[in-house]
């Protein structure tokens, strides 16, 4: 019998809505075998029966946030860990980061074959306490000791205080280069739109976003060899398709060109899938560090061992459902697109509550979540109707609906 509940619709009625009788997506036997690196930029869950100030204090239910990362990599996805997805800048601070990334790079060791890179960036620095250049260059090195400490691969992410004190492309050059120069290993590079934060706008020293992809591109040419790829997050495939196909040739994680992380969470399934243009397969795909593999980690590990398999047929099949979802959870303003990802994973039992670090489940309205709801519906991506509909209707009744 199909299961039912009354949804809420923009002029305040209420409408039936009947779940799609859909069989979901099946874990994979073993681990599936991918021809795409594939990072999920992975949540934290919150200790919602911490005491403290649910603004101001960071408390993390240590066990349900590794357990996520297991099942991860159990579908063959590598985790980005302590990214913005998992509230970096929006309630995490770096001492529980870079104990988040500590527990996870233990918890990695125990699973073959696991892939997991960290997110170093200069959070501890307040924007406004950079006086300059410098300042921000010994707080990069700060975190980048601290993750290669541990053993972690570095995700060099974008600087709320190094776009508020530089003054020219030359002072990212400084920067990045000196970073670069000191990286044990090849780092990613994270080039986040102001649509993510509204603080990084004009990063890379211009407002003008093609004169900033030179200014990064001219960085990467000059550090190749310390530069495994770089995901960008500017929500726009034709600048990404457009970069891609000038990252260099040397460098990247093989040896073998530098790759496009696409971070594009509206046209992934295209930027993944690729248009095979250029002479080396680093330009006409590519890989992926996608906020949105954590909701739909299912179907993104199903999608991209049928790519793997050479079924493009099979891979948009099972993605292209999923793409609305995805505009919608980071629909504007797209900062908020957190809240989303933790909605999904309570929804879908992976953990018991929906409450976030720093109150951010109340970043998003009901009718947010009933559509979210509904085309999670759509895309397959219900994991466990009964359940789902329990919490659905507990939420509803949270917002005066029963």
């Amino acid at each position: 019998m199909a299961l039912t509940l009354e949804l809420p619709l923009a002029d305040g009625s209420l409408q039936t809505y009947r779940l799609r009788e859909t069989t979901p997506f099946a874990p994979p036997a073993a681990r599936p075998a991918l021809d795409r690196i594939a990072y999920s930029a992975a949540h934290v869950v919150a200790d919602a029966r911490a005491d403290g100030a649910p603004w101001l204090d960071c408390r993390i239910d240590w066990e349900t946030t590794i357990a996520y990362r297991r099942r991860l990599w159990s579908l063959g996805l590598g985790v980005a860990e302590a990214m913005d997805t998992a509230q970096r800048g929006m309630g995490l601070d770096w001492p529980t980061s870079l104990e988040l990334i500590r527990r996870s790079l233990d918890a990695a060791r125990s699973v073959p074959g696991a892939l997991i890179a960290c997110g170093c960036g200069t959070d501890h620095l307040a924007p406004e306490a950079a006086r300059d250049v410098d300042d921000v260059i010994r707080a990069y090195e700060e975190q980048m000791e601290a993750i290669e400490k541990l053993g972690g691969k570095l995700i060099v992410m974008a600087s709320r205080a190094l776009a508020r004190v530089a003054r020219s492309t030359a002072d990212y050059e400084r920067v990045y280069d000196r970073v670069l120069r000191q990286a044990r290993q090849p780092v990613l590079l994270h080039w986040l739109g102001e649509m993510f934060d509204p603080a990084l706008k004009g990063y890379w020293g211009s407002d003008d976003v093609d004169r900033a992809a030179d200014t990064v591109l001219g960085i990467i040419d000059a550090n190749a060899a310390k530069v495994d790829g770089i995901k960008i997050s500017l929500l726009d495939k034709g600048r990404e398709i457009a970069m891609r196909r000038r990252l260099p040739a040397a460098g990247g994680p093989d040896g073998r060109g530098v790759r496009m992380y696409t971070g594009d969470d509206f046209d992934y399934a295209e930027l993944i899938a690729g248009d095979g243009a250029g002479t080396l397969p680093t330009h006409g795909k590519s890989d992926a560090l996608l906020g949105i593999f954590d909701a739909i980690a299912p179907a993104a590990s199903a999608a991209l061992a049928a790519l793997a398999a050479g079924d493009s047929e099979r891979f948009h099949a099972i993605l292209a459902p999923t793409v609305p979802l995805s505009r919608h959870l980071f629909g504007v303003p797209t900062r908020f697109y957190k809240t989303g990802v933790v909605f999904m994973a309570w929804l879908n039992g992976h953990q018991d509550h929906f409450t976030m670090v720093g109150g951010q489940q109340s970043a998003r309205s009901l009718l947010h979540f009933t559509q979210a709801f509904r085309l999670a519906d759509a895309a397959n991506l219900i994991e466990r109707p009964e359940l789902a509909v329990r919490r659905m209707r507990a939420l509803l009744a949270l917002h005066g609906i029963e």
